[in-house]
């Protein structure tokens, strides 16, 4: 029996924690909402249910047809590993390892998201995530100036960046190097503030950018 959606269904943003898990994952895929619901032999109206209501609990037959179309698992749709740090899932069989070219690499880069910064402090290496834009090429993202990645500035960094699948024991890294620098022209500032992909999730006020500029970019993908 198809399933329905209540008369209450409307269109609009992503309420519940399924939903968005559902509209991000169908994203990141290139797949629209009707394309989604093909895959998984559903109604359109009722996926957007899903996707809108905040209160929708589809049964186990429903999040396991959506989880095959998406190329996912129930555990990740419903947020059980919401906790758990990406790559536990089994390797494959048959996983194929290949170096990206640069372009490949400035691409994924381009994505935008959170990615590691590695610098070298005063007391010793140290790693820390940001969420950052790339602008002209350039890696850059806001801190603030007593920050750890504040001390950046001045210094070689290194820059990573991955992407797991964890339904398909897929992904990819990227490694950017090269100097980082404070951003300390107001108007290149103001650019970068009209620009920026979002701003920093860890909020407060912010307002130091710094810029990468890549002299070395590498990467790898691993497929099934």
């Amino acid at each position: 029996m198809t399933e329905q959606a209540p008369s209450h269904a409307v269109e609009g943003r992503p309420a519940g924690d399924l939903g968005r898990r559902i509209t991000q994952r169908r994203t990141e895929l290139g797949l629209t909402r009707k394309e989604t619901a093909a895959r998984a032999g559903m109604a359109t109206a009722y996926l957007q249910y899903l996707e809108e209501q905040p209160t929708a609990a589809p049964g186990t037959g429903s999040l396991l047809k959506l989880a095959g179309a998406l190329r996912t698992t129930v555990w990740h749709l419903t947020g059980g590993d919401t906790e758990l740090p990406a790559g536990l899932g089994r390797a494959a069989r048959t996983p194929r390892f290949t170096e990206l070219t640069e372009a490949e690499c400035r691409s994924l880069l381009a994505t935008h998201g959170v990615g590691r910064l590695a610098v070298i402090t005063d007391s010793g290496p140290v790693v820390v995530p940001v969420n950052y834009t790339v602008v002209e090429g350039a890696i850059v993202f806001r801190t603030d100036s007593g920050s750890t990645p504040a001390e950046a500035a001045g210094r070689q960094v290194a820059f990573e960046v991955d992407r797991i699948d964890e339904a398909f024991s897929e992904g990819w890294s990227v490694l950017a190097r090269g100097p980082a620098r404070a951003v300390t022209d107001p108007e290149e500032s103001t650019r970068l503030d009209m620009e920026a992909y979002s701003t920093p999730w860890v909020g407060g006020r912010r307002e130091l950018w710094l810029s990468i500029e890549p002299v070395a970019v590498t990467g790898r993908r691993i497929r099934v």
